[in-house]
Order: structure tokens, then sequence, then C-alpha cells
């Protein structure tokens, strides 16, 4: 007869898969017929755009593009500089054996490298190397059995755990416009390039919707018409709701903003200015903290009852830290001497993650790019450095089972020029971490009772403790209970009994051999 037991519902989101891989990116990029020739390349930028993804039985595809910002020198009378600000389409498929078509996606992809080839005066190759974090993640709605007592004489093993239950998952695009502003005396040539970053994120909960806010810190270097290098530094705020039903502030966001498309062109209508748009893709996941009683194993001492395991894997103990990791350093940059810095690009990178007891160490590196005021005619050049970094996080969250989401931004950067010659850096870095656990769980379902037990009658047998027995096992296993034995026994702790120990068992039902 299969029995009715009391069920909870709850929606287990999963991690069940990761890669991480670098991708190469390649392509050609023809110099515009308004553009000069070029001589060589002085400095190669960009950042990378997703903006289709499809998720396939064994398969990721990403569709996407590297925007590029190319600063030349020109093969011209002056030899001036000038830019190119293009992009390289790609299509990516990578195998991955764990995902199914609808499953969820999260990916990151950051530039590790870009490097330049001048063919010929009017074309170029670009090659960059993407730095790609896959995770796939599964949703299932699971029913578990968290009472039973309509069993005569039922033993049961509970565990108490607070889980994470998905309430729901969904994403929108925000878009960003602003017109930023030069200084009145610079008539805008070009752009020669940008960098943009995402800063400051928030996330707020109100009724069925989710609002999720960050800036958008954009620093440009531009030329005016007179051939003067220049830099303009701006902050704009972008802002998106994701609807979601039955949330509310006691729950747990999990939201992510990435850049999908960016579009920066001088202003054709008011002067000294120039016009950006952007867009930001904001996805957002919201659990609800549940505290659930598990059934782990159940029997009765005058009652056959069979049921089925199994295992399932629920996210656990999730939440967020953010710290802000200082570095000072000087650095010895002789080519740069007293001249003036327009512009240093700050690439930070984790290369290892050492994940410990109660603690996170990050060994990693910055990269800097140096554009600086030079004595050659063109009066541009550039210098790349790399800066080791080691930071570490303490958290009682955090142990060798923990799953980090890390993400690390420049929140702040300087560079002065000393008086002797050296760079001194100083570069704020915030580093973001999602913690998560992944635990297995082990439940029952399909309770059926059978036929009550033959008895001949009550008994009591004397058993001697093995290592890593438990007073369940023991009970379950001479048809008894752990209250009857530790009665008995005059056992105060039942989680504590030592080999060897000697236990009188009373037995609720002594079953006949033939």
């Amino acid at each position: 007869m299969q029995l009715d037991a009391n069920k909870e519902s709850i929606c287990i989101n999963q991690l069940v898969g990761q890669k991480s891989d670098i991708l190469e990116v390649e392509g050609d990029v023809i110099v515009n017929d308004i553009k000069p020739d070029i001589l060589n390349t002085i400095s190669v930028n960009g950042n990378v755009c997703i903006y289709k993804k499809e998720i396939g039985d064994g398969k990721v595809k990403l569709d996407g593009a590297v925007n590029v910002d190319i600063i030349y020198l020109a093969d011209d009378e002056t030899g001036s500089v000038r830019s190119l600000n293009t992009s390289v389409d790609f299509t990516k498929s990578i195998d991955f054996d764990e995902c199914r078509s609808g499953m969820d996606l999260d990916e990151m992809l950051s530039i590790k490298n870009i490097e330049c080839k001048v063919i010929n005066s009017r074309k170029l190759n670009v090659r960059a190397f993407l730095d790609l974090n896959v995770k796939i993640y599964s949703n299932d709605n699971i029913e578990i059995i968290n009472d039973v007592n309509s069993i005569e004489g039922v033993q049961v093993l509970n565990n108490s755990l607070e889980i994470n239950s998905l309430i729901g998952s969904g994403s929108t695009r925000a878009f960003a416009k602003d017109t930023i502003s030069i200084d009145n005396v610079d008539n805008l040539a070009e752009i020669l390039k940008s960098d943009i970053s995402i800063i400051n994120k928030d996330v707020k909960t109100s009724y069925n919707k989710i609002l999720a806010k960050a800036d958008l810190q954009l620093k440009i270097m531009y030329l005016t018409e007179d051939n003067r290098i220049r830099t303009v530094t701006s902050v704009i705020p972008v802002m998106g709701f994701v609807d979601m039903p039955n949330v509310s502030d006691t729950n747990i966001c999990n939201t992510k903003c990435k850049l999908k498309n960016v579009v920066l062109r001088p202003n054709s209508v008011e002067e000294h200015s120039i016009n950006a748009e952007i867009e930001v893709e904001i996805n957002c996941y919201v659990y609800e903290p549940k505290r659930i009683n598990v059934i782990q194993d159940l029997y009765s001492p005058t009652s056959n009852v069979q049921f089925g395991k199994r295992n399932i894997t629920a996210l656990v103990n999730t939440g967020s830290i953010n710290e802000i990791c200082n570095i000072q350093e000087q650095l010895s940059v002789p080519e740069i001497q007293n001249n003036q810095i327009y512009d240093v690009c700050v690439r930070p990178s984790i290369q290892k993650e050492n994940i410990g007891n109660k603690q996170v160490t990050f060994e990693g590196e910055i990269e800097l790019e140096f554009l600086f005021e030079a004595t050659t005619s063109s009066g541009l050049a550039s210098k790349i450095m790399k800066v080791p970094f080691n930071y570490s996080i303490n958290n009682d969250n955090i142990n060798e089972f923990t799953t980090l989401d890390t993400n690390v931004e420049v929140k702040e950067n300087n560079f002065v020029v000393l008086n002797d010659g050296a760079v001194e850096a100083k570069i704020e870095l915030q580093f973001g971490l999602m913690i998560s656990k992944n635990e297995k769980i082990n439940v029952i379902d399909n309770i059926e009772v059978e036929d009550k037990k033959e008895c001949n009658g009550y008994s009591m047998v004397i058993y001697f403790v093995k290592p890593k027995d438990t007073l369940w096992e023991i009970a379950k296993k001479f048809d008894s209970t752990i209250e009857e034995i530790a009665k008995v026994n005059e056992i105060e702790d039942p989680n504590k009994i030592m080999p060897g120990q000697q236990l009188f068992i009373p037995r609720y039902c002594n079953r006949k051999t033939a």
C-alpha cells in the first residue's frame, strides 16, 4: 500500500557544469577611405559584447563582437596620430556535454590580449584572445517528503537544512544615453579610444519587480583638430526593471550587468560634445531562503516499510561579499621621463584562486598600458607593464566545498609622474563574490507499507558497538528505537557512542526464522 505523506515543493537551481577556455577571434580590418594610410600601430584596446546566445543538447553557441580601438601613426607628411574604431564579429560553438536545451547559461567574457598586425597601408589583421567562463544551470521543481505520521510506530531520521529555493529568473535590457561635453576650446577631430566599466551596482525589490541600478564609468581619449590629445571622463547612470512575481525584500537577488553594445560618436548637432549610447543586459536570479525538514531514512519496528531513495543537489548558504583591495606601487618607466601621461588602460585578471577554511586567496596581475607624451614626431607612445597582486578575503561561509562566482573590477586609479621619473600608481580593485555551496541531499520517495512483521514477542539482545556505528543504524537493524536503547543503557547523548561499548537492545519484534 502506497502511503500518502506530507510534501514540500522547492525549486532547485543547481550548477550542472562549468568550463573555462581561451577563445581566439580574428579578422581583417580595412581602413576607411577618409582615413590616412597606416605606418604602424601605437595602441590596441577594446571590449567584448555578446548579443546572442543559444543552448542546445551538448553545445553552447555564442554570437558577439570584439569592439576595437586602434591608435596608429599615419603615413602622411606630418606623421599624425589617428584612430580606427571598428569591430570584429564572431560566432563560437562550445562543446558542453552536461548542457541541455532549456537550461540557463551564464557566460563571462573578457579580453585577455589583443594583437594587431599591419598587412599593408590599408589593411590590418586583428587577433583577440578572450578569457571565457561558462556556467550551466538547471531549474528543477522537486517535492520533498517532510513528514510521515500514519505508520504505526514509525521511526524517522530527519535532517534540517536551510536551502535557497529559486523564485524566478529574468532579464531585461537597459539603454543609457548621454551627451558628454568636452572643453570649449577643443574642436573634436576624432575619438581615439574609450574605456567603459560598470560600477556601483545595486539592486532593490518592489512589488513584483526587481530594480537594478549601476553607473557606467567612461573615459574617452580624443584628438582635436589642431592635433592635441585630450581626455574626458563621465559617469552615466543606468537602470532597468525585471518583472518577478512574488518577490519580496527578504529574498536573495543575484544580479549581473553586461555590456551589449557601445556607440560613441561626435555630436553632429551640438559642438564640443560626444554622443554616448550604451546598451546593458541585466540578468537576475531571485531565491527564497527556506528551512526544510528532509527525511533521510525511516522504518517501523512492527511493519515492513519500503521506499525509494534519490540524491538531489541543492544550493545552500548563498551570500555576497564586496571588498576593496588597495594597490600602491612605484613603477620605473624611464620612457615617460617627465612627460605627460594621457591615459592608462588598467586590465586586472585573476590567475589562481585558492579556497581554504574561512579564506580565499587570489593571485593575479594587472596589465597597465601607458599612453604618454613622446619626443617623437607623432607625440604619442605606449608602454605595457604588469603588476602582480595577491589578496585574501576572510569569511566564515568559505570552505573547500564553496563555489565562488568572482568579479574583479577597477573602481579607482591614479598615476602620478614623480620627480625622479618614476610613476606612482594607486589602484582600487573591487572584488565582488557570490558565495554558494552545492550540497548533495539524500531524500526518500514512494513510501509503501506492507504487512506487519511476524513476531515471536518482546526480547532483548546484547550488542557491542563497532567503529562508525550510529545509534540509528543499530536501532533499525534490531527493530528497536533510539529512545528505548538510550533509556535502557542510560545514554545521555544518543549521538555519542563509542566502539566496543556494550548495549542492551530491546526488540519490539523478534523475527521468526525458518
